[in-house]
């Protein structure tokens, strides 16, 4: 019988804390590991792969990598091709996703870490995209150094009938971001384990997972399903052959067929049966549970395929160290099984309660999107993963890589306690401040006293709310001496820009003190109640953007390409950071992990920083931003008063917008902007009750 602990104890191990449970019962495993024991390979051979496999098993990064490279900051340097490179196209994909990341520096002496362009992702020696001389080949680079500092990423290892970790060349010091990786071999906080992706899987943006808000209830047709390859013998096929003990045809549908390789008509038996009557795609979107059992290697491609079908993935790979395992909580997303214990699987899954299997199918979407649904998440999540290890004194910690929004928009530079992030007050029980920072971004010379920009800073000073105020000063003339400003009873500064470019407004300066920002345009009319009003709804939504100025998107079907509009309806998917409240990790998070390119781009058009700023937000928390109500005379103001009516009004601006929306898609991958119709207004607005009982009364007013 099997003692049964959950959910720490999935099935039948012993009781121990996570990280641990997720890399399974190491110990047992490593005797009877078919990976280096099988009747194909005699002694002398077995002890010649394990030398070669284990040369360098005590390999940490206190111990095999130079920090010393990277006192510059984590930079990552691809080496050029070389004359008759044949690059796969799923190493193409990582090559590109590295070249477009914050990480690429095209100078190797900047470089923390480096990667090759030789193809090293399928090394089984049968197969087609097998390189050649790879030993060679690497070892001629002038800053090979016994692989120091190197990482080499790879899908498929050894080959038929072994199927080892063998790579055929001695990877020296280097790291491996590998896919199967072996606990018996896998060098912990060294090494990286990777998910198996085909070479189909997307570059960028991904498709979304499967689950969708009116999935509740939890329930699906089946309860556990797999369909694959039954391997007939060798490595894989002990797990495999058995299956159909517990396959009932009923609501436990396990499919095997041993129509593959060219002698397969040998080996069927009764048991053979053609499988194309169950559609593989129905299966897992329409079962709680997927079995992820190992193939010929430790990991298939059910795994990313059970993830993204919010499938709960239960996995019989013994041995298998879990895809970045070093961060992620395996537990709380799938079930991790032992091949010994088959038979037990069918009632380990029915003990899961409802409410734990929507819990867990959740988390599938979760992980699938924040680091699985792209090639440009794995490779992401690879190297923030050794980042973190490198700049140890502010790696993020679990609960920033499991939940929302993941680990890869929680920088762990700006802070490595979570209570600082707005994504995670809710869940921590945090309160945003009561204060806000107002930032004015100034591009015109201070006329005189009657400026739009000196009735802002008098209006937004009488805010109850307001900490401080920061005159931004892009402007290219001098800064006005502090006596042309205007007298206020709380502090104001005023800094000069950056760099005086439009991006600069997004700085994270330190002056900034408070966790809200109310970002405005020089020229914007607020009232000190609209200020109050839009500060009081950013409070109980600290994760959004939260404004006046509003616009939107739609799809332009006859250009297949994204439209911007400025019409006033209903309907609006941006919030226009001209008048508009978000918290201040936004500044760090736009200015730090947007491309330099895009950053330039914004720069050079002088226009749609505040459009980034949406898609960036949007991306992070998959929402919207949050309109109010103002007055109705904005509208107007906006396109008459200040240095902007030109602007505003140019043809030539709004083009540019159009460009900037399809451009910042392609950068995502996807359109991260969501629709919404929802506009907050003050309890009593418009209401014909007396003003004297109305909280934000000039609101109303013309």
């Amino acid at each position: 019988t099997m003692s049964l602990t959950w959910p720490g104890n999935a099935l039948g191990f012993p009781q121990r804390s996570w990280p641990n449970l997720a890399n399974r019962a190491r110990a047992p495993l490593q005797e009877d590991s078919p990976q280096l024991h099988h009747q194909h390979t005699s002694p002398r051979e077995r002890r010649a792969i394990r030398d070669n496999i284990y040369r360098n098993k005590r390999c940490r990064m206190e111990t095999c990598f130079d920090f010393s490279r990277c006192q510059s900051g984590f930079r990552v340097y691809i080496y050029p091709p070389q004359r008759g490179d044949e690059i796969s196209e799923a190493y193409q994909k990582i090559l590109s996703s590295i070249e477009e990341s914050r990480f690429h520096t095209a100078d190797p002496s900047r470089a923390c870490l480096f990667v090759l362009t030789v193809d090293t992702l399928d090394r089984d020696q049968l197969s087609a995209q097998f390189v050649q001389n790879v030993r060679t080949r690497i070892h001629s680079l002038p800053t090979w150094n016994d692989g120091r500092n190197h990482l080499i990423f790879n899908l498929y290892s050894g080959t038929w009938p072994d199927y080892t970790e063998d790579l055929g060349f001695e990877v020296g010091l280097a790291m491996l971001a590998k896919a199967s990786a072996d606990v018996a071999n896998f060098r912990p906080n060294f090494d990286i384990s990777i998910p198996l992706f085909s070479k189909d899987h997307p570059l960028k943006g991904g498709a979304t997972g499967y689950l969708t808000l009116n999935d509740a209830p939890p329930s699906r047709k089946y309860q556990l399903v797999f369909k694959g390859k039954r391997y007939l013998t060798g490595i894989g096929s002990e797990t495999r052959n058995a299956l159909y003990h517990i396959h009932n045809g009923d609501d436990v549908i396990l499919l095997t067929t041993c129509k593959h390789g060219k002698d397969w008509e040998k080996h069927k038996d009764s048991r053979y049966k053609p499988l194309d009557f169950f559609l593989y795609a129905e299966l897992l979107h329409n079962s709680s549970f997927c079995l992820v059992p190992r193939g010929r290697r430790l990991g298939s491609f059910r795994f990313l395929e059970a993830l993204q079908a919010a499938c709960i993935p239960v996995i019989l790979s013994n041995g298998w160290e879990l895809p970045f395992s070093e961060v992620i909580d395996w537990r709380k997303a799938a079930i991790i099984g032992d091949e010994r214990l088959l038979l037990q699987v069918p009632s380990i899954t029915r003990s899961v309660g409802r409410d734990r299997i929507l819990a867990l199918r959740q988390q599938t979407q979760f992980l699938w999107d924040a680091y699985f649904s792209s090639v440009a998440k794995i490779v992401s999540t690879t190297l923030e993963i050794i980042q973190d290890r490198v700049e140890s004194h502010v790696s993020r910690n679990h609960l920033l890589w499991n939940s929302l929004p993941g680990g890869l928009y929680a920088l762990p530079q700006y802070s490595a306690d979570p209570a600082q992030f707005p994504f995670y007050y809710a869940m921590l029980g945090k309160s945003p401040s009561q204060q806000f920072t107002a930032v004015i971004h100034t591009l015109t010379p201070l006329q005189s006293q009657i400026s739009p920009v000196v009735k802002l800073i008098i209006a937004v000073a009488k805010s109850k709310f307001c900490e401080q105020i920061v005159v931004l000063w892009n402007c290219d003339k001098p800064l006005p001496p502090r006596s042309k400003w205007p007298s206020t009873s709380v502090p104001l500064s005023v800094v000069e820009g950056q760099t005086k470019t439009m991006s600069s407004r997004f700085f994270p300066y330190n002056t900034i003190i408070t966790d809200a920002i109310l970002s405005l345009d020089e020229d914007t009319v607020l009232s000190t109640n609209e200020v109050d009003f839009a500060f009081i709804v950013w409070q109980s939504f600290p994760e959004r953007i939260v404004g006046y100025p509003a616009r939107s998107h739609y799809l332009d079907s006859s250009r297949s390409r994204w439209g911007y509009t400025s019409k006033w309806t209903n309907d609006y998917s941006m919030v226009l950071t001209g008048a508009a409240f978000y918290h201040r990790y936004y500044h760090y998070l736009f200015t730090h992990y947007i491309p330099g390119s895009l950053l330039t781009m914004v720069d050079r058009l002088a226009n749609c920083e505040d459009i980034l700023m949406n898609f960036l937000v949007s991306a992070v928390t998959k929402q919207p931003p949050i309109k109010v109500t103002q007055k109705k005379q904005y509208k107007e103001t906006m396109m008459t008063q200040g240095s902007k009516a030109s602007r505003w009004a140019d043809p030539d601006h709004f083009a540019q917008r159009q460009t900037c929306m399809n451009i910042f898609s392609r950068w995502l991958g996807f359109m991260p902007l969501v629709h919404s119709q929802m506009r907050l207004d003050p309890v009593l607005f418009r209401d014909q009750v007396s003003i004297l009982r109305k909280k934000y009364r000039d609101i109303e007013r013309l």
